[in-house]
């Protein structure tokens, strides 16, 4: 008969081969790419990532989410995953262009000072997406201000247009292409938010919160149309 000594030993005998056996020991202490394709995540881990590839692969995102501006026909696009890099560059950017000269020639040039462009684009979108959420619109604050600032691609373009020809001449002639230029990419900056944040707004609210975008829209193109 088994004394008790042995009958403990047989009961804890799969515990003692798991803790001595060094293969019993070893395990994976990531989360397996099987486990992550399951639900829906991606197969690989970006801490592995090597630092260029990750910046090639933000850089192909931002790309795509100014395409999908370009050419608003996806409407999750800009939702899905919400990031402040292309705002962000598109507004220091413009800061940078409408900035007023430093010259003595150009004092009353009329340009926005570095920070004022800051100021308007970010508190802007701001209020037009708290707008929005008091309107009832089921999207998240800082993917309606993902969208707003994406969608300032268009007058970032025409800013560019715009300034190009400043460069050559400012006659009447020059300032109503000028004006063309600028009114389409109000347009256009316009109609792609309205693209992408329309679904989220009610149906009877819709009116209530397109007028703060196109008065969004509407002061930054001023401020394009405006620079002398």
């Amino acid at each position: 008969m088994a004394t008790m000594e042995e009958a403990k030993v047989d009961m804890y005998d799969d515990t003692v081969y798991a803790v001595d056996d060094p293969q019993h020991v070893e395990g994976e202490m990531t989360v397996g790419s099987r486990q992550k394709s399951n639900i829906g995540e991606p197969d690989f881990n970006t801490l592995d990532e090597p630092i260029r590839e990750t910046i090639l692969r933000d850089v192909r995102t931002v790309g795509r989410k100014f395409y999908h501006v370009l050419y608003p026909k996806e409407k999750k696009s800009l939702l899905k995953e919400w990031d402040l890099w292309g705002p962000l560059v598109l507004c220091t950017f413009m800061a940078t262009i409408l900035q007023r000269s430093d010259s003595t020639d150009d004092v009353n040039d009329g340009g926005p000072e570095f920070a004022e462009v800051f100021v308007i684009v970010w508190i802007g979108s701001m209020i037009v997406t708290l707008n929005s959420k008091l309107l009832g619109g089921n999207i998240s604050f800082f993917q309606s201000v993902c969208v707003l600032g994406y969608c300032l691609l268009p007058t970032a373009i025409a800013l560019i247009i715009c300034r190009i020809i400043l460069l050559t001449d400012q006659s009447v002639l020059w300032f109503i292409i000028r004006f063309i230029i600028t009114i389409i990419g109000f347009l256009w900056a316009t109609y792609a938010a309205m693209v992408f944040l329309g679904d989220s707004q009610p149906t009877g609210r819709k009116a209530l919160a397109v007028y703060p975008i196109f008065l969004f829209y509407f002061v930054i193109s001023w401020l394009v149309i405006s620079q002398t």
